[in-house]
This record gives structure tokens, C-alpha cells and sequence, in this order.
């Protein structure tokens, strides 16, 4: 172990730094509505998204904390509600 990885703050959220949407617009990914063009600007994100070296730790980390807003990987806020219902009340 390096000095440098002794003294780096752990982050929850270091996947985040190798995800393919670090440099695209951020409105691709939260727009202020889903129903403004939603299609074109849905369209574009998921592209990003099957690109990304992170999708599944992305969506699986936007499930498992329940984030109510944006794409995360490749699902639409309503998409995720859809999935948690089918999988039903988390376990510890």
C-alpha cells in the first residue's frame, strides 16, 4: 500500500471516477423533466450508459440506495421504482 492510498479518503462513490457519462451533459442525465423531449435525451444517456466500464455497479448502487432522480445506469427514475417493486422489500 502506497502513502498516497493510506492518506486518500475513502470514497462510497469511487466507481464514479471510470463512469463514461464524467465529461457528457449533466442535463442528459438529470433533466429538470422526464416529458420534455424526454425520448431524444433518454435515447442519448442510455447510449452513454451501454458504454460505461460501470453500468451495472452504477444501477445496482442507484437501487440498492433508492435514488429517486436521474439516469443511473440506463434507467429512468420510474424504470428503477419498477425494478424495486419486482424485487421486493430489501433484506440485511
Amino acid at each position: 500500500m502506497t502513502v498516497q492510498q493510506i492518506h486518500e479518503p475513502r470514497s462510497p462513490l469511487r466507481w464514479t471516477a471510470r463512469a463514461a457519462c464524467q465529461d457528457a451533459d449533466p442535463g442528459l442525465f438529470f433533466p429538470i423533466t422526464w416529458d420534455d423531449h424526454a425520448g431524444q435525451r433518454e435515447d442519448q444517456a442510455r447510449r452513454i450508459c451501454r458504454s460505461c466500464p460501470v453500468q451495472a455497479i452504477c444501477l445496482d448502487w442507484a437501487l440498492r440506495t433508492g435514488e429517486p432522480d436521474g439516469m443511473w445506469g440506463g434507467t429512468t427514475p420510474e424504470e428503477r421504482r419498477r425494478i424495486r417493486t419486482r424485487q421486493g422489500p430489501a433484506t440485511a
